[in-house]
Formats: C-alpha cells, sequence, structure tokens
C-alpha cells in the first residue's frame, strides 16, 4: 500500500498549528494547549486544528515532531556539510553555540519542549510520539562522536544528550534559573569541552562533566 501524499498546502497549515501549538505551551504551559485556543492564535478558521489533529494526543504529538524538526536544524546550522565537525574542538564549538542559542533566543522553544516531554511521561498514548521524536538528534550526536572516535558512540551519545538536556534544564528552569547572569559564550565553550572530552572517553576511564 502507498503512503498517502500530503500536499505542500496541508504540510505547510500542519506545521504552522505544531508553531503555534508550541508557542502556545511556552507562553502558558499545557493548560493552555486547546484546539480552538491553537486556531485563535494561527488566525484560522475554527476547527482547522482539529481538522487536522483530531486528538490533543495527535496535537501534541506533531509538537514532539516539530521540535525534533527544529532543534535538527539547528544542528545543522551549527556544522553544515561545507563545515564537517573533524575535531573535538570544532564539536565543542559548535555545541557552545546550540546552548547559547537555545538559552537565549531559542529559550520558549525549549521550555515548550520541557513541557511537552513531562506530559510523555504521564501520558502512554504519546510514547511512540516521542520516543520516535527523540531518535533524530540521538542519532546524529551519535554519527559526529564516532566521526571523531567514540568506542561506543550510542552510549556515548546519550550521555551527551542527557547532559545537554540537563545542562539546558538547570539554566532554563532549575532553582538558580532566574539568579543565574546571562548566558556566557566563554563559559559555555568550557563546559562543551569537557562534555565532549567526557562522552568520547573511553569506558571505565570515569570522566565526568
Amino acid at each position: 500500500m502507498s503512503t498517502p501524499r500530503v500536499s505542500p498546502q496541508s504540510a505547510d497549515r500542519r506545521r504552522l498549528i505544531a508553531d503555534t501549538a508550541i508557542d502556545l505551551v511556552a507562553a502558558a504551559g499545557l493548560r493552555g494547549l486547546t484546539h480552538r485556543a491553537v486556531d485563535g492564535a494561527a488566525r484560522l478558521p475554527a476547527g482547522s486544528t482539529s481538522y487536522y489533529f483530531r486528538t490533543r494526543a495527535a496535537l501534541i504529538g506533531a509538537c514532539y515532531q516539530r521540535l525534533a524538526e527544529l532543534d535538527l536544524g539547528d544542528v545543522d546550522g551549527e556544522s553544515p556539510p561545507a563545515l564537517p565537525i573533524v575535531d573535538r574542538e570544532t564539536a565543542a564549538t559548535a555545541l557552545a553555540g546550540l546552548l547559547y542559542r537555545w538559552l537565549t533566543v531559542g529559550r520558549e522553544r525549549q521550555l515548550a519542549r520541557f513541557e511537552l516531554s513531562l506530559e510523555a511521561a504521564r501520558n502512554p498514548a504519546l510514547e511512540a510520539d516521542f520516543r520516535q521524536a527523540g531518535k533524530g538528534p540521538r542519532a546524529r550526536a551519535a554519527g559526529i562522536l564516532a566521526a571523531l572516535g567514540a568506542e561506543q558512540p550510542d552510549e556515548a551519545a546519550e550521555l551527551l544528550v542527557a547532559w545537554t538536556d540537563g545542562l539546558l534544564y538547570d539554566r532554563l528552569a532549575g532553582a538558580l534559573a532566574r539568579s543565574r547572569p546571562a548566558p556566557d559564550p566563554a563559559e559555555l565553550a568550557s563546559v562543551a569541552r569537557r562534555m565532549i572530552d567526557a562522552a568520547l572517553a573511553h569506558p571505565g576511564q570515569g570522566a565526568g562533566v
């Protein structure tokens, strides 16, 4: 059976709905995410969101997919094919750039991502979509770490993604988040180097962040 084709107009409308839903979650949390609210914020005719995403779970699943697309777009923007990551310093520079972006202009999107991820932990119906969305960033990290010589790139990628998420959460929503100074590129570069070095450490070496 062939996969149904999605028209460009339909794809654009789905993307608009997902982007608007993410913005609503960032602004008001999940309590602000309703089909009607998305229609209004996106300036779409009433019923548009429910037409494309019949249930709340389907709408949240679209948010997971869109968040993964946007984050991977940022990763590719930091290291386009013309400038491949070929050594640890290049990788650390790229990671530091991502961290700075996600702590500044991408702050609201990351807050929405954390909010939506907690919903997946509570609702088994969302688990498959959430898991699928998380595969892309981990695969991309594993590819980079393998190119840098990681002996177990998949395991190393799991650690690097976990450390990245932990740092972002602490800086954006942790107990000291509001009292921290503005993100400092030099400090993030130092942290990124330590994260890359720890991810590439041979198993059992015990390199930590």
